[in-house]
């Protein structure tokens, strides 16, 4: 491959018509547009009766689009990222092989190498879905009981091997595991530099990620989420030569053979120092 085999076609991808036309031809479609469009995307591609294989963070319910695809015949596979994703093969993995799996936690995020105040984060993927990960509600499972919480709660500091100390909250990453797999406790934390989680909560909190219009002194609406992502982005964009990694870290605990067993799978990767390219795009 060199990249000469490449053909690029500019779309409107908003519009259910010009996603139709630009797949018409090809035989697998990869979905990676903002998780705002993203359940639009995948039903058209659908519609023509494509697999797809998606990236977005979108919040609908995939499995409303099952009887579409069984429908056309497509092939639909979600959240095929690191996490969700990398992490689902994990755990469908210990499953198998182990007797019974009680537990299962990941730990997931992407941060800049270098640390810069105040929020010292850098956007590596879509900024909008970064966003939805501090504001949507965050569904897990504890004691075989699905529960549903506010969005980065209960902090934990957990070390990474040439990192250090990292902050971990709770974020809504688990999705279709919850419905596809009977493990009593699941749950998934982002990870970030400490000290960022209490920076965004005090934005949560104060309203910053409002969605209903406020109006301001000269009758101009807005929302307040709309705002703070135009601000918050300028911030939150990898310069040129920006260093970045992808940090995971798995932690199931099960039986096997009549013994407690706990198995940790780890990934840690950085932006390729030949090529820069980025370590999320790796991964």
């Amino acid at each position: 491959f060199d990249g000469t085999s490449v053909r690029r076609e500019k779309a409107d991808l908003s519009r259910a018509d010009e996603i139709r036309r630009v797949v018409a031809d090809h035989d697998l479609v990869i979905g990676s547009v903002p998780g705002p469009m993203g359940f639009d995307t995948v039903r058209a591609v659908i519609e023509v009766g494509k697999d797809v294989v998606d990236i977005s963070f979108f919040e609908q319910d995939a499995f409303e689009l099952d009887a579409l695809a069984r429908e056309h015949g497509a092939t639909v596979l979600v959240d095929c990222g690191v996490a969700p994703g990398t992490s689902n093969l994990i755990l469908g993995r210990m499953v198998e092989e182990l007797d019974r799996v009680e537990s299962f936690t990941c730990y997931v995020g992407g941060l800049p190498v270098a640390r810069s105040l105040p929020y010292e984060y850098k956007a590596p993927f879509s900024p909008i879905d970064v966003i939805a990960e501090y504001t949507r509600p965050v569904h897990l499972r504890e004691h075989g009981r699905d529960v549903v919480r506010p969005a980065i709660g209960e902090l934990e500091l957990v070390e990474f091997e040439g990192v250090g100390t990292l902050e971990a909250f709770e974020t809504d990453g688990l999705r279709s595991l919850l419905r596809l797999e009977d493990v009593p406790n699941m749950i998934e934390k982002t990870l970030r530099y400490p000290g960022h989680r209490d920076r965004i909560e005090l934005l949560r909190q104060t309203g910053f990620f409002g969605e209903e219009p406020v109006e301001l002194r000269d009758g101009t609406t807005v929302r307040p989420v709309d705002l703070t992502a135009h601000l918050l982005f300028d911030q939150w964009r990898p310069e040129p030569g920006d260093e970045e990694m992808t940090l995971m870290r798995v932690v199931i605990d099960g039986e096997s053979g009549g013994q407690t067993v706990r198995h940790t799978f780890e990934l840690a990767d950085r932006t390729d120092p030949e090529t820069g390219t980025s370590s999320m795009a790796r991964t």
